[in-house]
């Protein structure tokens, strides 16, 4: 896992994204390494998330290949090439069910709070 992975979960945690999960991703796809999902309850916290996400990888020199769902803020998807952020509102996620679709992937431990190790 990247720091720039390790760094957009704590920023998702620190800003209240709700029911965050870590996909692996590496042997069910060959697109990316790992798919970041989380929610947002508005459109305004959906937009936070993804604004603070972008922010900080750009001060330590990452910036996105694609951002898609801006503006409309009901899936916001971050691509980042070795990871996809993908910030949902809570109906979005439920009709999308990404960890349904995507369900041979391994779920990854996360840490419960902002700043603590996450495994590698």
């Amino acid at each position: 896992m990247t720091p720039s992975l390790q760094l957009a979960i704590e920023i998702a945690q620190e800003k209240k994204g709700q029911e965050i999960c870590l996909l692996d991703m590496r042997e069910v796809c060959s697109f990316t390494d790992y798919f970041l999902i989380c929610s947002g309850t508005s459109s305004r916290q959906i937009q936070s998330v993804s604004d603070s996400i972008l922010e900080a990888l750009k001060k330590s020199g990452v910036t996105p290949l694609h951002v898609e769902g801006y503006r409309p803020a009901e899936w916001i998807l971050i691509d980042f090439v070795d990871f996809v952020v993908h910030i949902f509102s809570l109906r979005a996620r439920e009709f999308y069910d990404l960890e349904r679709l995507w369900r041979t992937a391994p779920h990854v431990e996360l840490p419960k709070e902002p700043r603590e190790a996450v495994p590698s």
